[in-house]
């Protein structure tokens, strides 16, 4: 698996195994092997756009090919489960390469002469990228995996080369494997020490500048504190050198350290119990191969984070580097906390910047790994929902440790990964008795039976029995005989409350004798919070449902957090646990009656919709779609004061405006989608997007509202755009821009045209786009509008591009860079220079585009706008390649395609994998070229992007020329120029002919 899939037989030389679904079928069946894979698993793997009618055949006649090409038939069987593939100890390359590491690791310190060896046979096993030319979501993290693991092994063997004194012989080595992994600063420091050693101090100064001159260009980061200690040793001669201090956290002077993250919440008073457990945990800790990751399984209320809270404060001081948290609220109503969200704190609490973490998915995950390499850390994943939420969030050292609660038994976190799973059940009932003793004391031991009846009244659940506790508490004249008894009686009254699957009749009860307690005006509150659609929530929004002040809002929520009757998260952040939430939605409907209920959603949707207008008056204070009218900010308006506040409370709230949305009347949804259209597009939440865009048109529709079935038309449009849904848009498009019309809607008329030429120049109707957007920008000049022209310039400018014309880009682009640069906006100056640099670049200014492409770059991270993001990365790649720097063009398109893979932009993912193949040609790897053009082929034929369809099939016709393969290069020949010409491109035709004619 190390490399291309091969199937190696004894005696014989290995066989790459045929057919790119086959390579697939046996990849996603090692990855569980020796387990059964269900069929729609693997009907998924391999044809994740969808299934056909006839799927299962299909499969099983690649399963039948698969068992012919294995020799030996009885190694894939068919099970009830699925499908199963035998394999035995030691036959899997990726199998052997982790153990091998594994081991060596461990024990590099002893014998550095046996590390060398060790690690240079595991790295000897490898002939490639793992899984090579296959793109399988479930087999990524494995690659990820085994990719850590290589690097963990280089840095390790360089190590014990060190070690043993041979710093000379390993720095050519070590100099390629930082050229290699730029970004890796652990390389940097082995090459510093290795030159050092080697009495080469003026090298390892400047290799320290080269270092920090990458990481401040790519990142944005000063480097870590091992470099620059080393940096001050080498000056100095004082301190230990990097081989000797790796994560001692020294610094150079004058520059303190990011601290040790202490993420963990306060521990839990009066726990008592659970001493097996606990005792589990400590000797999995203890074990001479700790266990990396441990499950932590049951049912709510049973203390699951309790135990997790009490135990990671036990064992803190076993990771000096930090201990990080997070509750991922994998139970909630909606929106549990995403890995990329969960990622972005991780990263900003280990010292980066917010402004340099990445943005997507995969470059989070490994920047956290690379962060965590070889730190002694302690991560707490709270209430998780499912193993694919977890495993982004996973350490890929073995000196870390990673403790996970979940009411799921989390069985693929087991099987794959290898955690550790520990049940918990029902407190045993002399655990919950010294619970109850060490929250009521003596009254405990005055009421022996009284309390052994009521740990049953309550399940032996604790959050039941510290709730109980509370209400002792809290009246002291009323003994726990009291209490039991009252709540069997409401126990018989009430209805069985469902927690998991078991029917506990006693955590309702408790709940309604605990509400019982409230002020009227704090329980009201509680009702109240049941009614909320999201999952958390800040006291003006509670304040809004209430009908209240902010500051009487949170007193109450004070009184209910005391209560233990809601929870507080950071940043202001209330949440009931969600037992205590399906409760307060039942009494709300029982007590409130359906007006009053109806009043607080009503308010509930006017705060959120004025909050986030006034959020909108600062993301895009001169948009040229008009945003509806909703009266000056009330007492519940938060404030903006700058553009970054105002993006972060639209990405906080983003999961709640669209729940209420979704539970909203047609009104609000019109409203609410007109106000946040553009910010959803900045961020690149099309399919969000798209949801809350057909709602609107379905509402305006039934309101027989036309202008506001064109505005969700329009805003739908553009959703669908950037998701290659091109066939549905034009319709739409074309209703809106005829309803404008008849409404008088110049702008709106303008920049609908403008959306539909953006459509056309998609699809390769390059001068039908053209005319579109000089029709555009003639009736912007009569209207005045700054913003439509700039956008209408920058686009007509990059259609113009694609025509070859680019000296008239070019004075478009100044048009569009003034305007923005005039009106202060970031979001489109930042679109702009990004065509601008892709412009000049094309002319051969390569200094200038760089620059540009540059500052496009910052300004899109610093704007949020994640489609910039990516296409800055995308150009800045394209001018690397073209200043002969394969291995930065590389990166750069790697980071830029899993962004816009993410936010699913069609047409900027096309454009990259075409860009991404070419960065690959020109290092001299044209194997992965060709992956890469025909991964661009298929989207740009699906999407239909004709042109960069014409893109992908050139590369891969002058691919092939030059691997000398002459018939597929002149198939792909011919269809490129063919399209060449199709689009109104005939030049390009002529020069790719002559190019594949020149070709040896």
């Amino acid at each position: 698996m190390l490399g291309p899939i091969e199937i190696a037989r004894a005696g014989r030389p290995a066989e790459t195994l045929p057919g790119r679904l086959r390579r697939t079928l046996l990849a996603v069946l090692l990855a569980r092997a020796g387990r059964p894979v269900p069929v729609d698993a693997l009907a998924d793997a391999l044809w994740p756009d969808g299934r056909e009618p006839r799927t299962e055949q299909r499969l099983q006649l690649h399963v039948h090919r698969l068992r012919r090409t294995l020799g030996e038939p009885d190694r894939l069987a068919h099970l009830p489960e699925g499908y199963l593939l035998r394999v035995a100890p030691g036959e899997l390359d990726a199998e052997r390469f982790e153990s091998l590491v594994a081991g060596t690791v461990r024990d590099a310190g002893h014998d550095p002469g046996r590390t060398v060896a060790a690690l240079r046979d595991a790295l000897g096993l490898w002939r490639g990228t793992p899984f090579s030319g296959l793109d399988v979501p479930d087999l990524a993290d494995w690659a990820h995996r085994l990719t850590e693991c290589r690097m963990t092994a280089i840095e390790t063997l360089a190590e014990a080369e060190l070690a043993r004194g041979r710093a000379a012989a390993v720095v050519g080595e070590l100099s390629d494997l930082v050229r290699a992994h730029p970004l890796r600063e652990r390389l940097h420091a082995l090459l510093m020490t290795a030159l050092h050693r080697s009495g080469r101090r003026s090298d390892a100064l400047a290799a320290y500048r080269t270092a920090r001159k990458v990481l401040v260009a790519e990142l944005g980061l000063e480097p870590g504190p091992e470099l620059r200690a080393l940096e001050a040793h080498i000056l100095t001669g004082r301190g230990a050198g990097a081989a000797d201090t790796a994560g001692s956290g020294t610094v150079t002077p004058g520059r303190p350290p990011t601290p040790p993250p202490a993420q963990l919440p306060m521990d839990v008073r009066g726990f008592t119990g659970r001493e097996a457990e606990l005792a589990e945990l400590d000797g999995l800790l203890s074990a001479e191969v700790p266990a990396v990751i441990t499950a932590v399984a049951g049912t709510a209320g049973v203390g699951k984070t309790a135990l997790a809270v009490r135990w990671a404060h036990r064992v803190r001081e076993r990771f000096p580097d930090g201990q990080l948290y997070v509750d991922l609220r994998g139970y909630g109503p909606d929106h549990p906390v995403t890995p990329q969200d969960a990622l972005a704190e991780f990263l900003r609490a280990l010292g980066v910047d917010g402004a340099a973490v990445p943005p997507g998915l995969d470059e989070r995950a490994a920047r956290f790994r690379t962060l965590l390499d070889r730190r002694r850390m302690l991560i707490v994943l709270d209430n998780a929902r499912t193993a694919e939420q977890v495993r982004p969030l996973l350490p890929g050292s073995p000196s870390c440790f990673a403790l996970v609660t979940s009411r799921d038994s989390l069985a693929g976190l087991v099987a794959r990964e290898g955690a550790q799973r520990i049940g918990l059940d029902l407190l045993p009932l002399r655990d919950a008795r010294g619970l109850l003793h060490a929250l009521l004391g003596d009254r405990v031991s005055r009421e022996p039976e009284a309390t052994d009846t009521l740990i049953e009244r309550c399940a032996r659940l604790p959050l039941a029995l510290r709730i109980a506790a509370e209400l002792i508490r809290s009246q002291p004249a009323r003994g726990i005989a009291e209490l039991a008894d009252e709540l069997a009686r409401q126990r018989d009254a009430l209805d069985v409350l469902d927690v998991g699957d078991d029917a506990r009749a006693a955590v309702r009860a408790v709940f309604s004798w605990s509400y019982r307690q409230l002020d009227p005006a704090v329980a009201r509150v509680f009702r109240l919070l049941g009614l909320h659609p999201g999952h958390d929530t800040d006291a003006r929004a509670v304040a809004a449902l209430a009908g209240t002040g902010p500051r009487e809002a949170g007193r109450a929520l004070d009184a209910l957090l005391r209560a233990h009757l809601v929870g507080a998260s950071a940043g202001g952040r209330y949440q009931p646990h969600d037992l205590l939430r399906a409760y307060a939605a039942e009494l709300a409907a029982g007590t409130d009656s359906a007006a009053g209920r109806g009043a607080a959603l009503e308010r509930l949707s006017d705060h959120y919709l004025r909050a986030a207008s006034a959020a909108m008056d600062v993301v895009a204070p001169d948009d040229y779609v008009p945003r509806p009218e909703v009266g000056g900010p009330d007492g519940t308006t938060p404030a903006f004061p700058a553009y970054e506040q105002a993006f972060h409370w639209l990405d906080t709230e983003r999961a709640n405006l669209l729940e209420v949305a979704r539970h909203g009347d047609g009104t609000f949804v019109h409203r609410l989608a007109q106000t946040i259209w553009r910010y959803l597009d900045i961020g690149g939440h099309h399919d969000e997007a798209a949801a809350l865009h057909t709602r609107a048109l379905e509402a305006a529709r039934r309101l027989g509202d036309p202008l506001g079935e064109a505005h969700a038309r329009r805003a739908l449009g553009l959703a669908m755009s950037r998701m290659g849904r091109n066939g549905e848009v034009i319709g739409h498009l074309t209703w809106a821009l005829a309803a404008y019309r008849r409404a008088g809607e110049r702008d709106l008329d303008a920049a609908t045209l403008g959306l539909l030429a953006n459509v056309h120049s998609k699809r390769g109707d390059l001068h039908e786009a053209g005319r579109h957007y000089a029709r555009v920008l003639e009736l912007n000049s009569r209207s005045g509008n700054w913003q439509l022209t700039a956008v209408s310039s920058t686009n007509l400018a990059r259609n113009l591009l694609s025509l070859g014309r680019p000296d008239e880009a070019l004075r478009h682009l100044d048009t569009a860079v003034a305007l923005s640069r005039d009106h202060a906006s970031k979001p489109l100056e930042c679109n702009a220079l990004c065509v601008l640099a892709e412009v000049l670049a094309h002319m051969g200014r390569l200094d200038d585009a760089l620059g540009h492409a540059r500052r496009s770059l910052a300004l899109a991270r610093e704007t949020g706008y994640r489609s910039s993001v990516g296409d800055s990365l995308r150009v800045l790649g394209m001018i690397h390649r073209a200043l002969g720097d394969d291995e930065r063009a590389v990166r750069h398109h790697d980071e830029a395609l899993a962004i816009v893979r993410e936010i699913d932009d069609t047409l900027s993912i096309a454009k990259t994998l075409n860009g991404f193949a070419a960065a690959h040609a020109a290092a001299g790897r044209p194997a992965d070229a060709l992956r890469r053009y025909d991964e661009a082929r298929e989207v740009a034929e699906a999407a239909e992007h004709r042109v960069q369809l014409a893109h992908a099939h050139a590369g891969i016709a002058e691919t092939h020329a030059v691997l000398g393969d002459d018939t597929p290069a002149r198939t792909h020949g011919r269809r490129a120029a063919r399209l060449y010409e199709e689009l109104g491109l005939p030049d390009r035709a002529a020069r790719l002919r002559a190019r594949l004619d020149s070709s040896p």
